[in-house]
């Protein structure tokens, strides 16, 4: 690996989400997407919900993920993730639904299982994954 590559790799506490080569990652950070180039500064970074998208041999491949952490430290990415899911993996229907149940809980908290901080939470996951899974209708065959 030469001086102008990352080693990314993406963790989730069920498998290794991707472990490859990059050249150029975003990060959903918490203040705002956070580009990475090779010679970044060693950082730690919290994310949040939204959209990872990694840039490798000219492809993008982009990834929903519900939150974590990032440690970059010399060429080397790594991202600790609560999921992570690519746009071929998500069940767009599922994510609309969740994303109808969020709001319904917002608009009314009483008659919601859920608190008004998870549904919040909620609206911003399944938010960025359909923002994620709309991506596979855009790009062309055999891209990720």
């Amino acid at each position: 690996m030469n001086s102008k590559t990352l080693t990314f790799e993406m963790v989730t506490p069920e498998r290794v989400a991707l472990s490859r080569p990059a050249d150029f990652v975003v990060l959903p950070a918490f203040k705002g997407e956070m580009g990475v180039l090779p010679g970044h500064e060693p950082f730690i970074v919290q994310l949040q919900p939204g959209e990872l998208r990694v840039i490798a041999d000219a492809e993008l491949i982009s990834f929903s993920i519900s939150g974590g952490f990032a440690e970059i430290l010399g060429d080397r990415v790594s991202v600790f993730a609560e999921t992570a899911e690519m746009a071929s993996e998500i069940d767009e229907e599922r994510a609309r639904q969740g994303l109808e149940k969020a709001k319904a809980a917002l608009r009314r908290p009483k008659d919601s299982l859920l608190s008004v901080e998870q549904a919040a939470a909620m609206i911003k996951r399944e938010a960025a994954r359909l923002r994620v899974a709309g991506l596979k209708r855009r790009r062309p065959k055999g891209g990720r």
